[in-house]
């Protein structure tokens, strides 16, 4: 049966699959950046402190960074061994077969085109308040879903639709406007922690964990620092869309594992002092807004930095939704080459050389959601699919080291199976944080997985045409 059969993307398929190899190594570390610094550092990390853990959200960080670095080592060993565009999905397939594989690739769908229509809501608030800033505002009707009182988030599907252009023009140029996008938002934050440094008050650090660990309030959720972590996580996805870049790197081998670490070490580092700073400058009790960084600085009274950071928003999320929406097309690119999914979305263009068909496929659907439906708390659905990807790669590599020892493995992580132990074990704690809806939700979505593999993909794969 082809469900229990594994396989190997072989270098032939991967260097004739019509991808491009323009990618560097800074390229792919810069992805990861543009990825994960966004909603994280803008938007969760005052909800976080104000509601779950005080100004101990920076040991939620530290927590949440901690579990991300074992997955990153074993994205980086499985990467630089396996290869392929399908991220966690290509390496489940090589490490425990079809049925698997399918599993872990639908989750990656829900969390990658979730985390883009989400993110693009988020997006829409801050352009639509910098258009009111310069008196051109869009009215109530254009910038909310229909369940919300309007007609339609205009802006949230407009910069979908931008992104899906920039994508299908190709990967390089779509590099180069996350690069230039990167850097602005870095300055930003710079320019917060360079104004922040002169102006904390050590009282406001006191009481330091407010919350405790773990806890629950008096509505039943949970709460402390534990129930932060699980819920900052959200900041960090988006490291393994570098993953995803394998058939567009130059040198995969050796460039995606220092893509991969680089970026989230550097990223957790900024979390934490920006964090700290955060709630060193105000009270962490009136961090619940939708902007807590602005919001700061106008309260100690720095207003120019604060317009600066709203600025430094947008050009971030505009990179959070590129790389997500990339990382999307890549992993549904690689299950349509393997019969998964319909083939006719693996078709590559002999110009662009990019997977037009599932961009375009995405761009409408993602437009569509971004636009008319208000997405909420979806932030907890996208984590629970992402620690449940990062289990299995943890565990993959465990597996692959014991059934394909002789893989060539350009980068070993260390301490094996110690460190995938450990990924494992914090990325299933963070899973267990989450509350009880959210469990629901994502096992409804594997459901109807399912439903789709044995109807379709079961028959039409690639192993089983060929058995």
């Amino acid at each position: 049966m082809s469900l229990f059969r594994t396989k190997l993307l072989s270098p032939d398929e991967m260097e004739h699959s019509g991808l491009k190899r323009v990618l560097s190594a800074f390229d792919l570390t810069f992805l990861g950046v543009g990825a994960i610094i966004g909603t994280g550092i803008f938007v969760l990390t005052g909800i976080a402190a104000a509601n779950l853990s005080g100004p101990a959200v920076v040991l939620s960080f530290i927590i949440s960074g901690l579990a991300c670095a074992f997955a990153a080592l074993a994205y980086a060993e499985l990467a630089s061994a396996v290869g392929g565009s399908g991220s966690a999905y290509g390496y489940s397939y090589a490490a425990f077969g079809e049925l698997v594989a399918w599993i872990i690739g639908w989750d990656l769908l829900l969390e990658y085109g979730v985390s883009v229509a989400a993110v693009a809501n988020g997006w829409s608030g801050y352009f639509n308040n910098a258009l009111t800033a310069v008196g051109l505002g869009l009215p109530d009707a254009l910038t909310k879903a229909p369940s919300a009182g309007g007609l339609i988030n205009l802006p949230a599907a407009g910069i979908v639709i931008a992104l899906m252009i920039m994508l299908i023009i190709g990967v390089k140029q779509s590099t180069r406007l996350n690069t230039a996008m990167v850097f602005i938002k870095l300055l930003t934050i710079a320019t917060f922690i360079g104004v922040a440094l002169f102006h904390v008050e050590p009282a406001n650090w006191s009481p330091f964990m407010p919350f405790g660990w773990f806890d629950h309030a008096a509505d039943g959720k949970p709460i402390g620092v534990l129930a932060g972590a699980s819920i900052v996580f959200f900041a960090y996805v988006g490291f393994d869309a570098v993953s995803t870049a394998a058939e567009e790197a130059k040198n995969p081998q050796r460039d995606l594992p220092i893509g991969i670490i680089a970026s989230l070490l550097f990223c957790t580092l900024i979390y934490i002092v920006v964090s700290g700073l955060l709630t060193g400058i105000v009270p962490y009790t009136i961090l619940n807004v939708s902007s807590p960084v602005a919001f700061a600085l106008e309260k100690i009274g720095i207003h120019w930095a604060s317009a600066l950071v709203s600025t430094g928003v947008i050009a971030g999320l505009t990179t959070v939704m590129l790389v997500l929406y990339y990382g999307l097309t890549r992993i549904f690119f690689s299950m349509s080459r393997d019969g998964l999914l319909p083939r006719s979305f693996a078709k590559v263009n002999e110009n662009t050389h990019t997977p037009v068909r599932a961009i375009v496929f995405f761009g409408i659907v993602i437009s569509a959601m971004s636009g008319l439906i208000p997405l909420g708390e979806l932030a907890e659905l996208v984590n629970i699919g992402t620690l449940a990807a990062f289990v299995l790669v943890c565990f993959g590599v465990i597996v692959l080291r014991i059934r394909q020892p002789h893989i060539h493995r350009p980068f070993k992580n260390p301490l094996n199976p110690f460190f995938p132990i450990l990924g494992m074990l914090s990325c299933g704690a963070l899973m267990a944080f989450l509350p009880l809806t959210t469990w629901l939700r994502f096992g409804l979505w594997l459901a109807l997985g399912l439903v789709v593999y044995f109807s379709y993909s079961y028959r039409n794969s690639n192993l089983a045409t060929r058995s």
